[in-house]
């Protein structure tokens, strides 16, 4: 997965309209069913307009640029397949579910939607179902799109990224590291941790912080690494927190290396420097391509990726020093 493309060059999207209420409204140039005639786009989208509506409803935070490489694939996809694509997002479990509910009412084509708190999805995704809407899991909820009634799930086993972590801290010859976990409840998070922890021979310890505040996980991280001067790897669960440990590994005059899942601009340039080990991958933009491409592909020919039965995995790929050159374009692009 981390074989360089033939081409640096980076895709031109289509600018987006950014709906005042309701989020980022995406609309393609072009209609299902363009090469043939305009009755067979209508029935093909069951909108009688020739495109498809779809929402994309994530967990995420505002001005997250992780989320922000989601919705740049989801865009991709709406761009290139005629389809009106409606972004929005809470990281809140019960506001998550409330849009759910209202793409439901606004008697949308289709649904993509993050479980990273399975429970709070059961009543919209089943609204969502006796409706008749089609519902996709991107990102979060490897583990819990099946019962939940998804169709298809596109993202990381977080398990497997988890052990593969693990692995690559063997080889390091680490001994104790921190995991931590920036959003309590989260289940892939905690997936990642406990998947690292069967993997790791050494001491695993779950560090608990708060994601919103990036001044208190500063704090937390120098006062733990002062406290115990055996800890010799921090992983973290995003890129921003792994450049914030960084500056506390420095401000407690540890020895500790640094990895993380995911990765940004910055980050990438930092694998580059040494600063940090290593990044685990896990596609954003891909996954937000992917989860809107399936219902162009769901509505016009009937297909469902992965049949329904397996997730479609977009990760874990490694960022090293080795590779970081051939990410780094696309990671200043904002798409890696």
């Amino acid at each position: 997965m981390n074989t360089r493309p033939p081409s640096r060059r980076l895709p031109r999207l289509r600018p987006a309209a950014l709906a005042a209420a309701v989020g980022l409204l995406v609309t393609g140039c072009s209609a299902f069913g363009a090469a043939g005639d305009s009755a067979d786009s209508d029935d093909a989208s069951g909108s009688g307009t020739g495109r498809t509506k779809v929402t994309m409803v994530t967990h995420g935070s505002e001005d997250d640029a992780f989320w922000d490489r989601v919705k740049k694939g989801a865009e991709a996809a709406a761009a290139k397949d005629g389809i009106e694509l409606t972004y929005v997002s809470d990281p809140d479990p019960a506001g998550q579910a409330a849009l759910v509910r209202e793409a439901v009412r606004d008697g949308v084509d289709g649904i993509a939607l993050t479980l990273a708190k399975p429970g709070a999805m059961t009543g919209p995704v089943n609204e969502a179902r006796a409706a008749d809407i089609p519902v996709v899991g991107l990102n979060a909820g490897i583990d819990a799109w099946k019962p939940a009634g998804l169709s298809a799930f596109f993202g990381q086993d977080e398990s497997v990224a988890g052990r593969a972590v693990g692995e690559k801290l063997n080889e390091l010859k680490a001994k104790h590291a921190l995991c931590v976990v920036h959003e309590r409840g989260n289940v892939g998070l905690e997936a990642r941790c406990a998947g690292m922890r069967k993997a790791f021979d050494g001491t695993t310890e779950n560090l608990y912080v708060d994601g919103t505040d990036m001044r208190a996980v500063s704090g937390i991280l120098t006062a733990r690494l002062r406290q115990d001067s055996a800890i010799d790897e921090i992983v973290t669960n995003g890129a921003d927190f792994a450049l914030t440990a960084v500056e506390a590994v420095e401000e407690a005059d540890s020895d500790a290396g640094v990895a993380t899942f995911d990765l940004n601009e910055d980050l990438v340039e930092a694998v580059r420097g040494g600063n940090v080990r290593f990044a685990v991958d896990q596609q954003p933009y891909l996954q937000g391509y992917l989860a809107v491409d399936a219902m162009w592909l769901y509505r016009s020919n009937g297909n469902i990726s992965g049949g329904g039965v397996a997730p479609v995995l977009t990760g874990p790929a490694f960022v090293t020093k080795a590779n970081a050159d051939s990410v780094a374009g696309f990671a200043a692009g904002g798409t890696r």
